[in-house]
């Protein structure tokens, strides 16, 4: 069995001090609790919010997560972050690909599949996000747009490898527009890319990697996503903003 897996983006919101007080408050809610031991939960504040989260992260279920990274160790490359800066604050997931990168400041295929690479070296665990953009579903080229993101993310990567990853399959129609996927396209989207996986690693590998959904998922709807069999947890954004709302979705996986 894969254990769900749900992770909170917070993208760029809330200060330091907001922060702290979020994940503060969340450690809190999952103390002692059932829920919290049976599905992996991962939060991802800002990067100035890193260290002092991951002190009140400390001795909780919760994992600690960033929102993106680059792939050389130092040197010239202003406004990024390395692996090692990353590790050095107890950070355990990574982001990469997601669709706002992508679309907004140039992120491509050749670059995920770098900063990948650099975060298995490392042993942390990637969040490679794929995902079609409205005009490519209505083409009826999903399957193409996903499975190109996936080769290209995952080229160089070995089976063993692999079965450390998550797969983060969001929509970009979905993302904060309040529009949702379907469970039933959900579900088609992520059982094309487990079969993906099989035919570049087999079937053991395959079954291993787990696939989240990311796209305007709430409690309300998470519990019909969530119980798809190829689904296997959710990234979230919004909703991840605040306890109660987080709190929802975890139990409904």
């Amino acid at each position: 069995m894969r254990k769900k897996i749900i992770a909170g983006n917070w993208k760029m919101n809330k200060t330091v001090e907001e922060s702290a007080k979020l994940a503060t408050e969340l450690v809190a809610a999952c103390k002692g609790q059932a829920f919290a031991e049976k599905t992996e939960i991962v939060v991802c504040p800002t990067y100035l919010a890193l260290d002092r989260v991951a002190g009140i992260l400390k001795g909780s279920p919760i994992k600690l997560g960033a929102q993106d990274v680059h792939f050389e160790n130092q040197g010239a490359f202003t406004s990024k972050i390395s692996v090692d800066m990353l590790k050095a604050v107890g950070v355990t997931y990574v982001i990469l690909g997601h669709s706002e990168p992508r679309t907004l400041f140039g992120e491509t295929d050749a670059n995920v599949n770098k900063k990948t690479l650099k975060v298995l070296a490392e042993r942390l665990i990637p969040i490679v996000c794929v995902g079609e953009t409205l005009a490519e579903r209505e083409a009826d080229i999903t399957e193409t747009v996903v499975g190109n993101q996936v080769r290209a993310a995952y080229q160089g990567v070995s089976a063993q490898d692999a079965v450390k990853t998550v797969i983060a399959y969001e929509p970009v129609w979905a993302i904060g527009t309040g529009r949702t996927a379907s469970d039933d396209q959900a579900q088609a989207v992520h059982l094309y890319i487990r079969g993906l996986l099989k035919e570049l690693y087999g079937a053991s590998t395959a079954d291993a990697v787990r696939i989240q959904y990311g796209g305007s998922m709430k409690a309300e709807n998470a519990g019909g996503l969530l119980s798809r069999p190829d689904i296997d947890g959710g990234l979230i954004g919004g909703a991840a903003l605040k306890v109660e709302t987080f709190l929802g979705i975890i139990k409904a996986a």
